[in-house]
């Protein structure tokens, strides 16, 4: 745990889940210069926080009683954790905690968006929140230099208002933006591009030609991306009632591909994004009737033990703008746990990141399945 120190006081605050050997920190330079910022405005009525990392920025305003909105399940728990750990009761039970998918407050007083990786996901969000902004609505942006470019600020000015930024403090910059009568209001602000669904090319087993969904956010929205085209290419043939899991599903094209080819299999799709799940859920319903459960949150940390034949994951490397093996872990060692004897972990990644070393520590054995000069399809088996 780190020491926040801030306007409103010092806040020990933690990523979630919590590791004491990781020294990443729960907020950064954006996170602080805003603040600073906001220690001599007026914060009145509704206060909205899109983006919130790990909750460190609602945490630190919980007397305001915020509204956050995130795509992350991850950052809604590191929340809540930093909440009561720095909180009154009644000041944490204050604050409203909406994921992406959740319709927003009807009126926005004070809107605060934490600039996220994604510019779908930030156009998505700032044209649902337009319509509840009025013109004297506070809204203020933050991100590192690295994460403001010029198209970000395209969006806020074309759906918002006019825009300015600020000069950098600490690698970090402000978003100022004044809502304009004419780009507010639920009849000023056009219907938004996402989701963005399109047919799958040839070549991809049964999914091949089929349609995909993709919500703002998910990687590659707009395309197969190569990697899970060359698990699409070698998933494992399996058959009969099994209990399969994609995990970190996306848009679910991996887990929809083996309802396909086995509709007997129940698959339950599983990702740490709201977004990610929803997606998964149309790209299913336009292919598929199998069983199927779709569900947010870590990795497999909910699921019960020994009860699942087949996990396939395509694991991320990073966290934010962090690169981490933490993710990669904690999927692995959760599919041992939920894995049956005798089941199976298929893992997709690339070449260099040497995820086979990690499954041979966590299973005991790692078979390549198939290889490329970028990818590799690794396979592990849990036995007694």
């Amino acid at each position: 745990m780190n020491l926040f120190t801030t306007p409103w006081g010092d806040l020990g605050l933690t990523r979630f889940p919590e590791d004491p050997r990781d020294q990443l920190r729960a907020w950064d330079a954006s996170d602080e210069y805003l603040l600073r910022h906001l220690e001599g405005e007026t914060l009145g009525g509704t206060v909205v926080v899109v983006g919130d990392r790990w909750g460190a920025l609602v945490t630190v305003l919980a007397a305001h009683r915020p509204v956050q909105i995130s795509d992350s399940y991850l950052t809604q728990q590191a929340t809540r954790a930093n909440l009561a750990r720095n909180r009154t009761a009644a000041e944490a039970d204050g604050v409203r905690l909406l994921t992406t998918r959740d319709t927003p407050p009807d009126r926005v007083d004070v809107l605060l968006v934490r600039v996220p990786k994604s510019l779908a996901l930030l156009e998505d969000q700032l044209q649902r929140l337009a319509p509840r902004l009025t013109a004297g609505t506070l809204v203020v942006g933050t991100g590192m230099v690295t994460e403001i470019h010029t198209s970000t600020l395209k969006l806020f000015d074309r759906i918002v208002g006019p825009t300015r930024t600020s000069l950098a403090v600490r690698k970090a910059r402000l978003i100022h933006c004044a809502p304009a009568p004419d780009r507010i209001g639920p009849a000023a602000v056009p219907e938004g591009p996402w989701p963005h669904s399109y047919a799958l090319p040839a070549g991809v087993g049964v999914m091949s030609g089929r349609p995909v969904t993709n919500h703002a956010g998910i990687f590659c929205a707009d395309r197969l991306d190569i990697g899970t085209r060359f698990f699409l290419e070698h998933l494992p043939d399996r058959r009969g009632p099994l209990r399969v899991v994609d995990l970190g599903c996306g848009n679910g094209v991996v887990g929809t591909a083996v309802a396909v080819a086995n509709p007997e299999a129940e698959v339950v799709f599983t990702d740490e994004s709201f977004q990610a799940v929803a997606s998964a859920e149309a790209t299913f319903r336009a292919n598929a009737s199998a069983k199927a459960v779709f569900e947010a949150g870590d990795a497999l940390a909910g699921t019960e033990r020994e009860s699942v034949d087949l996990v396939l994951n395509n694991p991320p490397f990073h966290t934010h703008r962090a690169l981490t093996d933490s993710t990669s872990w904690r999927m692995f060692t959760g599919a041992r746990r939920a894995l049956r004897p005798g089941g199976e972990l298929w893992v997709v990644g690339n070449r260099h990141l040497g995820y086979h070393v990690k499954l041979r520590r966590i299973f005991g054995n790692c078979e390549t399945v198939a290889s490329n000069p970028k990818f590799v399809v690794l396979r592990a088996v849990k036995r007694r």
